[in-house]
């Protein structure tokens, strides 16, 4: 990691400011940067300030930062005016997954901004090659893609698309680490990235098992929950493998793999549920039913989740044994 860089002297900007916006900029508020926040539309300003100011209080409060809350919001400025991102070295674009709205944002944000800015997109469906085509630098152009809650989380993917300069991305891989990340630099675009690839193949594969009958939505979470989730925190699909033992995983995907569901149309499990409205969490209605009282204690529960499992995550970074290797010779 680099060690030279002073996030307070690295002003970044933030256009779009719904849940995702204004938890990413709460991450960067508590990494020491000025933040100047574009809401595009008129609706991000009622909600933006209140619930920043709640995440760096309940941040603050969990340990995750020594600053008062009031000070970090003295570093935050919220605008329409996109005249306010002119100073502003990087600039994440966190609208929604619309092409058509995002080269409207891009053409906005790069007739302000220096010519030397990196700007970035936190898209989740759209590739990054694709998107730089919209600007009119494609060079400094890059992906970040974060997980909600952005100020909780150790997630964190670069991704470079065709005509991405590396060296910017590599600054950026570096200055992610200022953020209490632990990211991955993806130097070749692919549509989903890294993390997304990985997980929609586990979606898939759920769907199928409750379509054709093996188990409920229930045991499936369930199994998820206790068997994947149990380890996940601590390694990845790799380091898992190595640590129980390569061989066994060979022998199973010589006759499992054939068996896996392969589909590329949306699965109807999920189909069914959005044709009929169902919009998970927000609405009550999605692969489970939840009344007024169950959603407002689920968002509760998964704040102080993120809380807590941080917590234990930081616990046993990406290079706890070789940090306790290294204690324990010093020592």
């Amino acid at each position: 990691m680099a060690k030279n860089i002073q996030c307070a002297e690295v002003p970044v900007g933030v256009v779009g400011l719904g849940m995702m916006g204004c938890s990413i900029a709460t991450c960067l508020l508590m990494a020491g940067h000025p933040v100047m926040a574009i809401a595009p539309i008129d609706a991000d300003l009622e909600h933006a300030l209140p619930r920043i100011s709640k995440h760096l209080q309940r941040a603050h409060k969990e340990g995750l930062t020594k600053t008062d809350p009031s000070a970090l919001e003295r570093n935050l400025i919220i605008s329409t005016d996109y005249n306010q991102i002119k100073p502003c070295q990087v600039v994440i674009e966190c609208t929604i997954e619309d092409l058509t709205i995002k080269k409207s944002v891009y053409q906005k944000i790069e007739a302000v901004i220096d010519q030397d800015a990196i700007l970035t997109s936190n898209t989740s469906a759209i590739p990054i090659s694709i998107l730089q085509k919209e600007t009119t630098h494609p060079d400094r152009f890059f992906g970040l893609h974060w997980a909600e809650p952005s100020h909780t989380t150790r997630f964190l993917e670069v991704i470079c698309g065709e005509k991405s300069e590396l060296t910017k991305g590599e600054y950026l891989y570096d200055l992610a680490h200022y953020w209490s990340k632990e990211p991955t630099l993806v130097k070749k675009d692919i549509r989903g990235f890294i993390g997304n690839r990985l997980m929609y193949a586990m979606y898939r594969e759920a769907c199928w098992l409750v379509e054709n009958g093996y188990a409920s939505v229930e045991d499936v979470d369930r199994a998820c929950r206790n068997n994947t989730g149990y380890w996940m925190t601590l390694v990845g699909v790799f380091g898992w493998m190595d640590l129980t033992g390569v061989p066994a995983y060979h022998t199973v995907m010589k006759d499992l793999l054939p068996t896996l569901s392969n589909q590329k149309e949306v699965p109807k499990l999920i189909d069914d549920i959005v044709k009929a409205g169902g919009k998970g969490l927000a609405n009550g209605h999605g692969f489970y039913k939840y009344t007024e009282e169950e959603k407002k204690m689920w968002e509760e529960t998964f704040t102080e989740f993120t809380y807590d499992i941080r917590k234990i995550a930081l616990k046993y970074p990406a290079d706890v044994v070789q940090q306790r290797l290294k204690k324990k010779k010093d020592g």
